[in-house]
């Protein structure tokens, strides 16, 4: 059977339906022993040839070539060449976009069409969410990026890889085993350019949209041109209804989204690579194996930004099935023969395939093992349908799949969280819900049906690349192969709403070609969509501002149901010290979900917070009560969510303000470490129990079991440091703090007592380290009253006065009753010749601290020397000596008042005291030979 061609004439206007025969004629290259061309009408209405040619159409006749081994339309799949060509008349195909484009779409060869279409899509993916520019750092922003570690120039890069996404080693049971080393190095670069400046992070995301909008537009025209009708009007309009989607906002607004974003790009990339590498060759079928590789290499890269990137592969075989090997329904039943193992073209395909395949594997290998075989462990009220019993676990899951394509195709009621009760469990066949799964399955076996039996290869091949696009990327998150920790997450459907906004988009392209007269109101009706899908992304864009706006909009969706919504209401308001505010939300959540460990917590630290000690206690017994109970005798075997183990942490740290109950918060801190041997918080924190109880060598212990566990820890390292000052070792407790800083060179508590060690030490070789370590504090805005004071003690050790003042007024502005700020700041005016300066300062001090001696020693100076006001400063000395009796420099003070008062003999009598007090110091029995002799000459 010869290969052929197939032609299209334009229909009538009464008959605008396409016809279904075709012709065939020979390929001369392949069969040159047939030199005769046969023609068969398309249509029995059909126009000659040359009147085809004449048609007014403004579409003119173009030839649709497919990629290299495409099979035809015709029965014969398995022939060696094929071929077809399409032509429009102006009546029954016309584009929605006409005049925007030329021959229905804009070309890759045209370059004016191809780069407005770009520019337009950009500009509007930027524009849109311009305001995200002033929102802050949001939910899960602040694990990930704010309090992640993994960000710091100090941390080794290599650290990147043995993380997950927010910072915790892969290893460990606590980690959340997402793993996307590419995501957390662009923001290490962000941080490394503008700190922690949210708009640097939000602008990298809107660029990163602007970029996903218009390479799926690229990828679209590669895609279909050539086997699809008006395939730049559908390309463009299914980037379009992409870049303006309200779904996507969580993944570009929130920058934790930065893993959808870069996923995506590289997702596209990968399908652009592979095909290139599959692409039509001269010669024959043939494939270009440095695109194939790099196919794979890119689809490692979305991988390694977000774990969905893995199903590239899925959709770079449907590719090959659909449009590389055009595959129909007849295809299955043709596998096997010979014929199909003969055609080179299908042998290539299958090579492909293979290669993909193999990749897959070894990515899916590789991630495996960097998990450590481990899933992550999730709370019951993460993904309340994974932990329930058949067949409500069943009937749940299919439930939110259609969920999911409603919120795509309603692209309302969106919430940031889903957890919980959000979406109620479907436990029942007789729930209404089950309609809509069946109504979701149902379109999908009829989109799937019309594709595979379909002999249009226009529709087959939109159906199923969009499909594929839609599908293949939501499989991670559908929890068919494993449990995941959430309900219903918006971010996860960025990539699958390609699928959807391009059968959106065909369907828009078929209606205009089988319902002209439906143009005007199909144009209409775009405007109307586009002009809500802008609406609506803007005002999701304004909930994304702050944490308060972004959790009370989730309220409005999901008010009776989520428990987690109220919780994080509150942290919001705890955040702006509205503790009273925050309780209310915190037991809303408890109402709601009574079971809820974390709702119980929340609530005790508030009760905390206000004071309301007992009532606290009661609420963190509460949420202990709730924690699964081991057996008399037996070890503990139940896995733990790490954030319900802070239970134990609270409840001992508030036990632990009664120094009576110090025992009782180390068998909590014991406890914790019971449940979960590398539980490093418990250790730290019951090492600092261990100190106040002075066993410091236990307490040493404890912090070297944590290293064991987590040997690049600053904190342990600081508590070591503490644990050996405690036992005198300052030289070995220095080493600590300054390993301390090896491993954050910002950690506040390690460069203040580490210069204080220093300063203490009067190490005038380590004197500026010192410096330099408080004056790192001063420049990023962390010093308090305590870095600005030792800075003034430095000063004053090196003789620079003028610093010294300069740091103590500061740490006083700070601290207006910082007592050794205000003595030594006094004392340094006074002994630079401005005594009468530093007067304000003792009267404050002893204002704030009337007992403090070495103040009134200066203040009685001052009286005497400057003021001439014995009285006061008799007042002073015998304040001191009521406070200490033996004080002899007070004592000598009042001696020499008295002297000054010209009361000789009760001076004569105060100075033979003081000498019996110091009888070795010179002064005294100086001044008591002197006022010895004035006696003798008054007598």
């Amino acid at each position: 059977m010869s290969p052929y061609n197939r032609s299209y004439t334009p229909p009538s206007m009464n008959d605008v339906s396409r016809s279904s025969s075709s012709s065939k004629t020979q390929h001369p290259s392949n069969h040159q022993h047939h030199s005769q061309k046969e023609q068969r009408s398309l249509n029995k209405h059909s126009s000659s040839p040359s009147s085809i040619k004449k048609s007014s159409s403004p579409y003119h006749q173009k030839h649709w070539s497919g990629s290299c081994g495409n099979s035809s339309d015709s029965d014969d799949s398995t022939s060696s060449s094929w071929s077809s060509s399409f032509s429009h008349s102006a009546s029954s195909s016309p584009s929605l976009f006409y005049g925007f484009y030329s021959e229905g779409g804009a070309e890759l060869g045209s370059p004016g069409g191809y780069r407005r279409s770009i520019l337009t899509l950009f500009t509007i993916s930027v524009l849109l969410y311009s305001y995200s520019f002033s929102c802050g750092f949001v939910f899960d922003d602040i694990t990930a990026v704010k309090d992640n570690r993994d960000l710091r120039p100090h941390v080794p890069l290599v650290n990147l890889l043995r993380n997950d996404f927010w910072g915790t080693p892969m290893l460990k049971e606590q980690s959340h085993k997402s793993y996307r080393p590419l995501t957390v190095f662009t923001f290490r670069l962000n941080y490394a350019l503008d700190g922690l400046r949210p708009s640097g992070y939000h602008l990298v995301n809107i660029l990163l949209h602007g970029l996903v909008t218009v390479l799926f537009y690229h990828l679209l025209l590669v895609f279909l041109r050539s086997r699809v009708r008006n395939y730049g009007m559908v390309s463009f309009l299914a980037a379009l209804l992409f870049a303006l989607h309200p779904v996507h906002v969580e993944a570009v607004t929130g920058v934790v989204g930065r893993a959808e974003l870069l996923a995506s790009l590289f997702y596209l990339g990968s399908l652009l690579a592979y095909s290139k590498a599959s692409s039509p060759k001269k010669s024959g079928p043939s494939t270009n194996w440095t695109y194939l590789l790099g196919s794979l290499f890119l689809t490692s890269l979305a991988t390694l930004s977000k774990e969905q990137g893995i199903t590239a592969t899925g959709v770079a075989i449907t590719y090959e099935l659909v449009v590389n090997q055009n595959l129909r329904l007849q295809t299955f039943t043709n596998i096997g023969g010979k014929k199909t193992f003969r055609n080179k073209s299908f042998k290539e395909g299958l090579r492909r395939i293979g290669a993909l395949t193999s990749g897959s594997i070894t990515l899916l290998l590789i991630r495996m093992s960097i998990m450590g075989g481990n899933l992550p462990v999730f709370t019951r009220l993460d993904n309340p349908a994974a932990g329930s019993d058949s067949p409500t676990r069943q009937l749940t899951f299919n439930y939110l799949s259609s969920f999911n394509f409603w919120l795509l195709l309603s692209g309302s009621d969106l919430c940031c969280d889903w957890t919980m009760s959000t979406v109620p469990l479907v436990n029942s066949l007789l729930d209404p819900r089950n309609t809509m799964t069946l109504g979701f399955f149902a379109l999908l076996g009829k989109l799937l049906h019309k594709a595979f039996m379909s002999s249009d290869r226009s529709t087959r091949t939109l159906i199923l690349l969009s499909l594929s696009l839609l599908v293949c990327p939501f499989l991670p998150a559908s929890n068919l192969f494993f449990p995941v920790g959430f309900v219903v997450a918006e971010r996860v459907l960025y990539l699958p709403s390609m699928g959807f906004c391009l059968l959106v988009a065909y369907g828009l392209s078929e209606i205009t070609i089988h319902k002209p007269q439906l143009r005007s109101l199909l144009i209409s009706s775009l405007l109307l969509l586009s002009s809500l899908h802008i609406i609506k992304t803007s005002l999701r864009t304004l909930d994304w501002k702050d944490e308060y706006s972004l959790f009370t909009s989730g309220l409005k969706v999901a008010r009776n149901g989520n428990a987690k919504l109220y919780n994080n209401v509150g942290h919001a308001l705890e955040a702006h010290k509205k503790h009273e505010e925050a309780l209310l939300y915190f037991r809303a959540a408890v109402s709601i979900q009574p079971d809820d460990i974390g709702a119980h917590i929340n609530v005790g630290r508030s009760l905390n917070l206000l004071h309301r000690y007992q009532d606290a206690e009661e609420a963190y017994l509460k949420a202990k009560s709730l924690l699964p109970r081991s057996r008399p005798g037996e070890v503990y075997h139940a896995r733990v969510a790490p954030n319900h183990l802070k239970v134990f942490l609270n409840l001992a740290t508030l036990i632990a303000k009664n120094g009576s109950r110090l025992e009782e918060a180390d068998s909590l801190y014991r406890q914790a470490i019971s449940m979960r041997a590398d539980y490093t918080e418990a250790y730290i924190n019951r090492g600092d129990i261990l100190i106040k109880l002075n066993r410091t060598k236990e307490a040493q212990e404890v912090y070297e079991a944590a290293l064991s566990y987590e040997n690049d820890n600053p904190d342990i390292y600081y508590n070591l440091g503490v644990v050996f000052l405690e036992q005198g070792e300052t030289h070995r407790a220095l080493s600590y703090l300054n390993k301390a800083l090896e491993y954050d060179p910002n950690h506040f508590q390690a460069l203040l007592n580490s210069a204080i060690l220093i300063q203490e030490s009067g190490s005038s070789d380590q004197r500026q380290t010192a410096m330099d370590r408080l004056q790192r504090l001063v420049q990023r805005g962390d010093s308090n009253e305590r870095v600005y004071f030792n800075l003034g003690m430095l000063s004053m050790d090196n003789q620079d006065l003028i610093s010294a003042e300069k740091w103590f007024r500061k740490s006083i502005e700070i601290k207006s009753d910082f007592r050794s700020a205000l003595f030594n700041l006094a004392l340094l005016l006074s002994e630079s010749g401005r005594p009468l300066e530093g007067a304000p300062f003792l009267h404050q001090l002893i204002r704030h601290y009337p007992d403090h001696i070495k103040g009134l020693l200066l203040l009685g100076d001052l009286y005497v020397n400057h003021h001439g006001d014995l009285r006061a400063a008799e007042k002073c000395y015998r304040r001191i000596l009521s406070l200490e009796p033996n004080n002899v420099q007070g004592l000598h003070n009042l001696c020499v008042v008295m002297v000054e008062a010209g009361d000789l003999s009760q001076a004569h009598s105060c100075l033979l005291e003081a000498y019996k007090l110091a009888p070795s110091e010179d002064y005294i029995r100086k001044h008591l030979t002197i006022v010895e002799e004035r006696l003798k000459h008054k007598r």
